[in-house]
């Protein structure tokens, strides 16, 4: 029997109770087991990319990708059975309890797995409590900061048959974190900033990477994961083995930022620590490990300068694909760390999607499943303009990927757009059957992955329409706080604010989302929200230096342009303005009676009604028809 070694997140879960809950009433117990696995456990395991390992007659062993998977799938299981069971009188509640690992296993050639790995998951679930999920800390580092559930820290326990004490952390499904808080001591921001600057473009180069480096095996290529990396212990080159911490510190966050970045797979810094100080082999720790990329660097401080030093490198060839050297003042990187890690991170987030479309449809242009369809239509959805030709042509992929697999999740939120950017833009036929359609792809989008920021994204813009503005800047904020890079996240909480009839706000968002991203290719957006609240204020000129920086970024542009023009007594401008405007793709709009009936309602909101009288009046002198 051929066996496979390698690394993976096993999640073991049984009945609390089983025996008793059998005798008092087994084909009963038997039949509620059977439909929970129908309609919870199953559906959960497959949305997250689980396999079933093996299932007895009260407990189940799950093999996942990343630790991330199995604590989602792990938590809508304990969420539902919390559901099912309320109600319920104790001695006939079904609960669970979860453990899992993330560590090395052995594939035998029928699926089973063995090895640590397997027995120390089944160890947690064996002393976790009922409906409880206990982590290792090897799991635990991989999704601590994506949990936003209570966590208790229960020290090293140890384990029957285990040799080596586990350190163990029990997840409380119901139970919110404690806030955290907003201000670190300057010596650890200053780590962090560090950190995540040099994985932004780690990653940035990793992406590069992708498109050119030569074929790997396709059967290596299967098994690692697209982005997966090990940060080796930074060295110390102070001289001074007391200033070690800092290393240490550095190594860490570079860890945990890693790992927060959707799609990658890192291992954890409790593995990758038992190389410090030793001599390493890069294309045997890749093996070792499993991982595409190894990063490696150094430390050096003098005074209040600290030089960091580090250099990615591939795992498979020993190819260097990128290095280079920070040198930072402390309390001057302190004052810019969120404007370098948001600007890194959005280059990475776009250029990753970008590279890896252009390799998908290079190796197999003719086989392209739900993901890689879904991923074009991402990069389709970031190189168009909203509502054009190009924008409709990048949300067909995301119709197709729904063919395939009606769960994907970026696709249901590109169908999303699809019917609620017609509404928000006064263009649509039916503005209650797009808003309709639009509520239900966005919400079996958060239904399946409630923490997917493109989704919550597009649910601001959903609410806005149902003239749930309130909420909607909620939303934006939401999308924003999952991910602080995500500058389009700005646009919606940019517009539910002119909405609301505070253009001042509009305004401060637009200014700081420029200022963290000033090369945005979606800055016209932001440009637009300047030029639209500045109409608001009635300071005109202001509205059309922005308007026309922004043309060509948003169907809407031309109409605000074309109505600020008319009113300052540009009228011939004016006039070509609304030609433009009336022959852009997919207008409907095309008099001010159409308008007045699909622009946005809010009629309790006097700075909204306002505004929209002093459009329509613009436009009527621009020459647009009344009915």
């Amino acid at each position: 029997m051929t066996q496979t070694r390698k690394l993976a997140a096993i999640l073991a879960a049984d009945v609390v109770g089983y025996s008793r809950l059998a005798s008092a009433d087994e084909d009963r117990t038997l039949t509620r087991l059977r439909a929970l696995r129908g309609d919870l456990i199953d559906p959960a395991i497959e949305a997250n990319r689980g396999r079933m390992v093996k299932q007895t007659g009260d407990g189940i062993l799950v093999e996942f990708r990343s630790v991330v998977d199995a604590v989602r799938c792990a938590t809508e299981v304990q969420n539902g059975m919390i559901e099912r069971n309320s109600g319920l009188p104790p001695e006939r509640r079904i609960e669970f309890r979860i453990g899992i690992h993330l560590g090395d296993v052995v594939e035998e050639s029928d699926g089973d797995l063995m090895g640590d790995g397997v027995n120390i998951a089944a160890r947690l679930e064996g002393i976790a409590k009922p409906g409880t999920i206990y982590l290792s800390e090897q799991a635990y580092w991989h999704v601590k900061a994506r949990l936003d559930l209570a966590i208790n820290d229960l020290g090293k326990q140890s384990l029957k048959n285990i040799a080596e004490p586990v350190r163990v952390y029990s997840l409380e499904v119901g139970k919110p974190a404690q806030a955290k808080p907003t201000k670190q001591p300057k010596q650890r921001s200053t780590f962090v900033a560090l950190a995540m600057a040099i994985v932004a473009l780690v990653l940035i180069a990793a992406g590069f990477w992708l498109a050119m480096r030569p074929a790997r095996d396709p059967e290596m290529s299967a098994k690692i994961p697209r982005l997966s990396i090990v940060v080796l212990p930074f060295a110390n080159l102070s001289g001074d083995p007391a200033q070690d911490y800092l290393a240490d510190a550095i190594t860490e966050e570079l860890t945990t930022g890693l790992s927060r970045i959707s799609g990658t797979f890192v291992i954890a810094g409790s593995t990758a620590f038992t190389y410090k100080g030793k001599p390493v082999d890069v294309k045997q720790v890749g093996k070792d490990l499993g991982v595409r990329y190894v990063l490696q660097g150094s430390e050096q401080r003098s005074g209040n300068q600290v030089r960091v030093h580090a250099q990615l490198i591939d795992a498979e060839t020993g190819a260097h694909l990128w290095a280079d050297q920070f040198d930072a003042d402390r309390a001057d990187l302190l004052q810019m760390q969120d404007e370098i890690v948001t600007r890194l991170a959005r280059a990475l987030e776009i250029k990753l999607a970008a590279v890896d479309a252009a390799r998908v449809q290079r190796t197999r242009p003719g086989n392209l499943d739900a993901e890689d369809l879904a991923m074009r239509c991402e990069v389709g959805i970031y190189d168009s303009v909203p509502g054009s030709k190009e924008s409709t042509a990048a949300l067909d992929f995301c119709d197709r990927a729904l063919q395939i697999d009606n769960s994907n999740v970026f696709a249901l939120t590109g169908m999303t757009f699809r019917y609620i950017t017609p509404v928000i833009f006064a263009q649509s036929r039916d503005p209650r059957g797009d808003i309709r359609q639009a509520d239900e792809f966005v919400s079996r989008a958060l239904a399946i992955d409630p923490n997917s920021y493109w989704a919550h994204f597009a649910k601001a813009y959903v609410l806005m329409a149902q003239n749930r503005t309130q909420e909607a800047v909620a939303e934006g904020d939401r999308s924003l706080s999952l991910n602080p890079s995500f500058i389009n996240a700005y646009f919606a909480i940019c517009a539910a604010n002119n909405f609301l009839g505070r253009p001042d706000r509009a305004l401060d968002l637009a200014d700081k989302a420029i200022r963290l991203s000033p090369r945005d290719p979606a800055l016209r957006s932001l440009y637009h929200m300047k030029g639209w609240a500045f109409f608001m204020k009635q300071q005109d000129d202001q509205a059309i230096e922005w308007l026309r920086r922004a043309e060509g970024g948003d169907i809407f542009t031309e109409l605000i342009l074309a109505a600020a023009l008319a009113l300052t007594g540009q009228q011939a401008d004016a006039h070509e303005t609304l030609k433009r405007y009336l022959a852009l793709n997919g207008i409907t709009s095309t008099t001010i009676a159409q308008l007045r009936k699909q622009q946005l309602s809010i009629a309790d909101n006097p700075t909204w009604v306002a505004y929209n009288e002093r459009l329509f009046a613009g436009l009527r002198k621009a020459g647009m028809r009344e009915d």
